[in-house]
């Protein structure tokens, strides 16, 4: 008898557990599908908001209930190709190239790191920091990392390496609640996104890994050195 009700305790058991493994799955797919739904809808609509810009105005909210972000969406053709051509030479130089991934850079990345005993450089493509700015937080882990791996694979498989970058650039953070580049060129310059020349769009692609300690007009030296690589590197750029 004890024999017969320790096997019914382990079927019982295992029936739970396969139980809730299956539903895992059915979960892990269902969110797959709906990022996989927007990416569809993202074809020819643009979002409303990101994962990012919802994150900074709570921020910013907790000090100022009545704080707001500063964004507009512009079509890629109203957005200088001074810019497009900064961004990519700063953030992604293969980006018409590779298919989401820069498994060179990435290599490169992992051996720097090794060498260092810490995570000091990175390697991620624009597409892959559009896929985490849309849908994604900031924080950093093994599961965030495997799923911006598979959204960058959808946002490559759906839609065309020119609203890949229409996109990024219209929703990348540029300040203290100021995303996209017709926000940023405003409030850096005080022009609209189309009229942006070569120094100012290095600037921007300049400070877009920390862009909310840049006000108006703050030009560190570390800041006018990748100024001058980025503007260096512009003619080489290619851009879809």
């Amino acid at each position: 008898m004890a024999k017969d009700g320790g096997l019914r305790v382990a079927r019982i058991a295992w029936k739970g557990f396969c139980y809730t493994l299956g539903a895992l799955v059915i979960a892990g797919v269902a969110v797959q599908l709906w990022f996989f739904a927007h990416v569809l809808w993202w074809r020819s609509f643009q979002p409303d908001s990101s994962a990012f810009m919802e994150a900074r105005i709570d921020q910013l909210r907790e000090k100022d209930p009545k704080a707001k972000l500063a964004q507009q969406w512009v079509p890629y053709e109203r957005i200088s190709s001074q810019l497009k051509r900064a961004v990519v030479a700063s953030e992604d130089a293969k980006f018409v190239e590779h298919e989401g991934f820069d498994w060179e850079a990435i290599s490169k990345a992992i051996e720097k790191n090794e060498r260092r005993g810490k995570v000091i450089s990175g390697a991620s493509t624009i597409s892959q920091q559009l896929a985490k700015n849309l849908f994604l937080s900031g924080q950093r882990s093994w599961l965030r990392k495997g799923e911006e791996a598979v959204i960058t694979w959808m946002l490559e498989s759906a839609l065309s390496k020119r609203r890949i970058l229409e996109l990024y650039l219209n929703y990348a953070e540029w300040g203290e609640g100021v995303f996209g580049a017709e926000a940023a060129a405003r409030y850096h310059f005080g022009v609209n996104a189309a009229a942006l020349n070569a120094s100012q769009a290095a600037f921007l692609a300049a400070i877009l890994p920390s862009p909310r300690r840049y006000a108006p007009g703050r030009i560190t030296p570390y800041v006018s050195g990748r100024i001058e690589t980025i503007l260096a590197r512009m003619p080489a750029a290619q851009i879809p």
